[in-house]
């Protein structure tokens, strides 16, 4: 008999490459969103699929599931800093009260819990690159706060279940991951400059461009959430690609990619914004055996015939999501 699983936020980018993954090893999926920033696009051709079942439900609020759940993903959680600074209280109560509900449902179903906390919850390092042990440097009262300290909470009660319930917990630690089904228009740095791109427009870089990112491809990030799951180690683990990159070399890879001429155009640098990110992944190669494997050219490659292929009215929407319907108090 399939084992099940069920998956927070599987309309999202990370949640629905997930869904696809576990319904081909065999998996029967629970799928679980409320469509604040997932798209169902993402998910529909899976709605016929025998071993898939979608639930449209905001996880902040109690989840009843009847039948036996063997393990549970959770991934809900806007993920764009554009997101959680329109919607923040959303941000901190899927962080907090939604990771209550799933290690809840965890431990009435004994089923293990793998939750996706961020690099954000080291802030803006001090100590580079980032190790597991490192405490971080976090603004909590800034406007960037929400999301990282939305975390923090995350991984603390997550570790406190584990230790005063006995439930099997893992917590990811994830790094900028991109891939297809990134939102154009979501704000990152990745979907921007290649929507620029196709768009014809200048690149806009903030600050000096001299802040830098490490960029994973989802397909070896979801290997990873596979290997960690089913690892016996429950404390952070992050995961990421430590190969690293500014922002304004990486602009000029985009350019060269997208066989663009255009230009370069500088703009503040906004509050907050971490001045370096780097995960040192030892900790991954040694427990888990993993790291990553697509080169950074063959997954922007891949990620630009995604963006490439999006009509035109994805293509040229300006608009950012709107989130007025679930904004309540």
């Amino acid at each position: 008999m399939s084992k099940t699983i069920l998956i927070s936020g599987a309309a999202g980018f990370l949640g629905s490459h997930l869904c696809d993954y576990f319904v081909d090893y065999g998996f029967r999926v629970i799928g679980v969103d409320n469509f604040i920033t997932g798209d169902k696009d993402n998910i529909q051709h899976l709605f016929n699929h025998s071993n898939f079942q979608f639930l449209e439900h905001d996880v902040t609020v109690h989840l009843e599931i009847k039948e036996p759940i063997d393990y549970i993903l959770h991934f809900a959680s806007p993920a764009s800093p554009i997101d959680y600074l329109k919607i923040p209280i959303h941000t901190l109560k899927v962080g907090s009260l939604g990771t209550h509900s799933l290690l809840g449902l965890a431990k009435a179903k004994q089923a293990r819990i793998l939750i996706a906390s961020t690099s954000e919850v080291y802030g803006d390092p001090l100590v580079h690159p980032q190790t597991e042990d490192y405490y971080g440097n976090v603004n909590s009262i800034g406007p960037r706060g929400v999301y990282d300290e939305a975390k923090r909470f995350q991984e603390a009660i997550t570790m406190a279940y584990q230790r005063f319930h006995g439930v099997e917990t893992r917590i990811a630690r994830i790094f900028n991951t991109y891939g297809p089904r990134m939102r154009l228009n979501d704000g990152r740095v990745i979907p921007a400059f290649m929507g620029q791109a196709l768009r014809r427009e200048d690149l806009s870089v903030f600050g000096k461009g001299t802040q830098t990112r490490s960029f994973c491809y989802v397909d070896d990030l979801v290997n990873g959430i596979h290997k960690l799951l089913f690892s016996d180690y429950n404390y952070p683990v992050n995961l990421g690609n430590p190969e690293e990159i500014t922002i304004i070399e990486f602009a000029k890879e985009i350019l060269e990619l997208t066989k663009s001429n255009q230009k370069i155009d500088f703009r503040p640098l906004p509050v907050g914004d971490p001045l370096r990110r780097q995960p040192d992944i030892s900790l991954a190669k040694n427990e888990l055996n993993w790291q990553p494997t697509t080169s950074r050219l063959d997954g922007m490659k891949k990620t630009f015939e995604y963006f490439s292929c999006l009509p035109k009215e994805k293509l040229y929407k300006t608009d950012h999501k709107d989130f007025s319907k679930h904004i309540k108090i």
